[in-house]
């Protein structure tokens, strides 16, 4: 390849944070790879040799001990020009960096210069910005083409894309942790756009892919001209010349020719400019990857979930078993007096079609010796909701002993309607280790059975609905006492999920969505069980956040609290 062109080698790397050495293990060997295909130049996601985010261990010394003992092997690669993102310690400060890494020598340095601190970001606890020192603005040379250098964040504003270009870059590649959430990707790709217009130079995007405890990485590079193209609305904006598939690990090329200014897709290593995938696909394959990586991740030996015959914990047993294969996922379906048979009938066809191993326990006998325990000290008081929650506690504690003698993880079952509500039982059907359906609305429930549903995909006995159309259509009830619905306790679903994200993600108070048009009755008294239930939401477990307020990282309000929304 002549000195006018580099051919870009980028990692869309999913790493483990924390396991420094494995990391560079897989760095290494993809540099190897990069290097045999005659790359020039080997980028990597931001902090892709720790992780991301790393949190805490980011204070602890011997953690930047161990990165710098990575670094100096990464030093010892040659052949090729790496981006390496990194944390850097330097006199008691800790940066977001970017190496340039050349045949033992470090070539160059970018610190992040804008730090998030809102939403799950909250990097100012950990790093000190980039804007004042030496490293705010990186431009290296890379055969005769200078290449600018962005940390993720840094794209977001305009000035330090504009600070490359008047320092000569010619080309800008940013290195990125950007998680996934519901329109999150049209937002990168309008930003980007936007720096491509300003500056008049093309953009390599370049991000993480993977789970991480509550966070799912997307992956979805990008690489845009300064050539203007139709965007399918009659808009001229910068083009799109590749982009990679979401929410898969892979090692891809690029062309960038100094002579044009632009990049060409290498179609002999990279034959693909796939679209980003429409929205129930992308939650679908966000909750799986972060099944997936979650219990991999923790070297868990597989998952258990209670099956109910109802259409929540048949969506997470779909995820399951496509995140983990069907010989690492058991269910247990635990009757009680007021289970139906059609919700046996129903946990018993989908179970048959997957080919997972079931086993029945019911949980009569445990509930009455509980109580005949409690009999003395409840004398004189009629049965309640305490009777109810009792049930889901004994099914939470079969759970658990099942997950114990394996070695498995709990996945509970319960939506984001259930868990803005309460309506869930703390030790019951919150007991557990991974909420997949955390942050997912029940009307998102069904249209991503009815997306699973949709896949070119045979079940066990040759049929194509893994979910069950029985389980989808049946009224949603928890089962606890006879002809009990959810809609007895809570607001009709459509009503509650269109609320609760004007609550929730667009902070508006109850006043502002009752002039909207909503019933005041629901409206208030989805505000009010909202407000009273944070102390349940503080001790769910983790799940995956795929909208663009979850109730973990992005939700922090105070447990005693009497402000009203």
């Amino acid at each position: 390849m002549s000195n006018s062109k580099i051919k870009i080698a980028f990692y869309q790397f999913n790493p483990t944070v924390g396991d420094l050495v494995s990391n560079t293990e897989k760095i290494l060997t993809c540099c190897s790879l990069a290097r045999k295909a005659g790359a020039d130049l080997f980028i990597l996601p931001e902090l892709a040799l720790c992780g991301y985010p790393p949190e805490d261990l980011l204070l602890r010394p011997e953690f930047h001990q161990q990165v710098q003992r990575q670094i100096d092997q990464m030093l010892m690669f040659s052949g090729i020009t790496i981006l390496l993102p990194c944390p850097i310690l330097e006199n008691g400060l800790c940066y977001n960096s970017v190496l340039v890494i050349r045949d033992g020598l470090i070539l160059g340095r970018a610190d992040k210069q804008n730090l998030p601190n809102y939403g799950v970001f909250d990097e100012k606890r950990y790093f000190t910005s980039g804007t004042n020192g030496a490293n705010n603005c990186l431009v290296f040379k890379c055969k005769d083409t200078m290449v600018g250098v962005l940390i993720c964040e840094d794209m977001w504003v305009e000035s330090p894309a504009l600070t490359l270009a008047k320092a000569g870059a010619e080309v800008i590649c940013v290195v990125n942790a950007s998680p996934y959430e519901a329109t999150k990707y049209q937002e990168r790709l309008s930003i980007a756009k936007s720096r491509v217009t300003e500056t008049k130079l093309p953009l390599l995007y370049v991000n993480m892919v993977g789970g991480q405890d509550e966070l799912v990485f997307d992956g979805a590079t990008f690489a845009l001209n300064n050539v203007l193209a139709d965007n399918g609305n009659g808009v001229l904006e910068p083009k799109i010349v590749m982009q990679t598939n979401a929410f898969e690990e892979s090692l891809e090329y690029v062309d960038f020719d100094k002579t044009t200014k632009e990049f060409n897709q290498h179609n002999e290593l990279t034959p693909r400019n796939v679209k980003y995938p429409k929205l129930e696909e992308c939650i679908y394959k966000a909750l799986q990857y972060g099944v997936h990586d979650y219990v991999i991740k923790n070297n868990f030996k597989g998952v258990v979930l209670g099956l109910s015959g109802g259409v929540d914990s048949a969506l997470t047993l779909a995820i399951a078993v496509d995140a983990l294969g069907v010989n690492n996922v058991m269910c247990l379906m635990m009757p009680s007096k007021y289970t139906t048979e059609i919700s046996i009938a129903c946990a018993r066809d989908m179970v048959q079609r997957l080919g997972v191993r079931y086993e029945e326990i019911p949980i009569m006998p445990v509930f009455e010796r509980f109580n005949e325990q409690l009999a003395p000290i409840f004398a004189g008081r009629t049965a309640d909701i305490t009777e109810e929650n009792l049930q889901a506690r004994v099914r939470g504690t079969l759970l658990m002993a099942v997950a114990n003698k394996f070695g498995y993880l709990v996945l509970t079952t319960g939506n984001k309607s259930e868990i803005a509500m309460g309506y869930a039982t703390l030790y019951g059907d919150m007991a557990g280790g991974f909420a997949v359906l955390k942050d997912v609305l029940k009307t998102t429930v069904y249209k991503l059975c009815h997306y699973r549903n949709g896949l070119s995909v045979i079940a066990a006995d040759g049929l194509t609905n893994i979910i069950p159309e029985s389980i989808i259509s049946r009224a949603p009830t928890a089962e606890l006492k006879d002809n009990q619905t959810d809609q007895d306790t809570l607001p009709p679903y459509d009503i509650l999920d269109q609320v609760v994200p004007l609550l929730v993600e667009d902070r508006l108070s109850s006043n502002e969505i009752i002039a909207m048009g909503f019933d005041p009755h629901h409206v208030e008294k989805i505000a009010t069980l909202l407000e009273f239930n944070e102390y349940k939401r503080r001790q769910a477990p983790v799940g995956p956040k795929v909208s663009r307020v979850a109730f973990a990282r992005d939700w922090r309000y105070p447990i005693t609290n009497r402000f009203k929304f």
